[in-house]
């Protein structure tokens, strides 16, 4: 079996006319809404990774339409929740995600692929939504 990389990338989406966040809610445990995410591949950057998953996860092509996306330059290390472990190698039980935030002018309508649906959340809603801490932790920080 093949198991993923422990390394990951956090992008948080606002939009800078509403101050609201873009939150996705997950195929895999549709309790589960978050941020976009996804784990760094091979010979990738975390940067390469964030602009990956955010096309990826949305539709939204940062380089072709010219956007800013912000490295925090804040590493996080956490405990994987137990009901995604199975991911992992069985001796890893943390991980450490990497911080980014891109700044949308206005919001827009994502192209979901691995989600089921979007809400754009001012920043308290969000923050109370997601069930990842750091998740919350990143908006309230940062936005």
């Amino acid at each position: 079996m093949v198991y993923k990389n422990n390394q990951s990338v956090l992008v948080v989406i606002y939009a800078k006319d509403t101050q609201r966040v873009l939150m996705l809610q997950r195929k895999d445990d549709p309790d589960f809404w978050q941020s976009v995410t996804g784990t760094i591949e091979d010979n990738e950057t975390p940067f390469q990774t964030a602009l990956r998953e955010v096309k990826e996860e949305t539709g939204i092509d940062i380089v072709a339409q010219n956007l800013s996306l912000y490295d925090t330059k804040k590493r996080f290390k956490f405990e994987i929740f137990p009901q995604f472990r199975y991911k992992y190698a069985p001796n890893v039980t943390h991980f450490t995600e990497h911080w980014f935030l891109l700044g949308l002018e206005q919001e827009i309508e994502p192209i979901l692929t691995e989600h089921l649906a979007f809400q754009w959340l001012n920043i308290n809603d969000a923050m109370q939504l997601t069930k990842s801490p750091n998740n919350a932790q990143v908006i309230e920080q940062y936005l």
